[in-house]
């Protein structure tokens, strides 16, 4: 196993735990104030990119990621232990299975193209569509043993798609790699980075959130529409 996969299991598990004991202690609102914190830690990261190139299109894209991140503060401030459930499974289980399935099979499936080369090189076919499938199940499967019917949930996972790439977008539009790469220079943040597996050269708290806040900011609409 290596090193990036030992540190993305133990901060996804980590970050799970804190937020189960948080949710179910004082009615949940440990989990908000760690929530937010997580999202203004995202937003400093965010607003780093300026000291970069700054386009107009970069300037449009990063309001609009700021827009996801207070929208998904308000859904996580208004959110209960099910809908949470709902988020990790279907967000986490998505870009766990994606990782897993495009290490193992990355390429002996579909070939070595590629689905989204100019955004996300990185990105398989296989690792996305398997992703995305295991996400619906899960997230199904939960459905069926809670007998709910938040057929809404189903979509967390292309969702999630959509949020990273838009991430991918926007780092690449302010030459970015790591959305953390210029605030962990500062020491103040490098030890709250190290909490999101910021050394590991694939982490920052705006890399751990964008699926969750654009999923999160979508599902709000759509319960404010629906």
């Amino acid at each position: 196993m290596s090193r990036n996969l030992k540190v993305r299991i133990i901060v996804g598990v980590g970050m799970l735990i804190a937020a189960v004991v948080s949710l179910y202690t004082f009615n949940g609102f440990p989990f908000k104030i760690l929530y937010t914190l997580f999202a203004l830690m995202a937003a400093i990261e965010l607003f780093s990119f300026f000291t970069k190139k700054v386009t107009t299109l970069g300037m449009i894209l990063a309001i609009i990621e700021l827009i996801f991140l207070v929208g998904s503060i308000i859904f996580m401030t208004r959110t209960d232990l099910h809908d949470f459930w709902y988020i990790v499974l279907g967000v986490c289980g998505y870009d766990t299975c994606a990782y897993v399935f495009g290490k193992l099979f990355g390429g002996k499936i579909f070939g070595k193209s590629r689905p989204f080369p100019s955004i996300s090189k990185n990105k398989t076919w296989e690792g996305t569509i398997f992703g995305v499938v295991c996400s619906m199940l899960v997230v199904a499967i939960y459905m069926i043993v809670t007998k709910e019917d938040d057929l809404f949930f189903l979509f967390c996972g292309p969702l999630a798609v959509i949020g990273d790439l838009f991430e991918s977008y926007l780092k690449r539009q302010f030459h970015v790699k790591d959305s953390n790469e210029i605030v962990f220079k500062l020491k103040f943040f490098r030890g709250l980075e190290y909490l999101v597996g910021g050394s590991e050269g694939h982490g920052g708290f705006l890399d751990r959130l964008d699926s969750i806040a654009f999923a999160s900011s979508v599902l709000i609409l759509l319960g404010y529409i629906f």
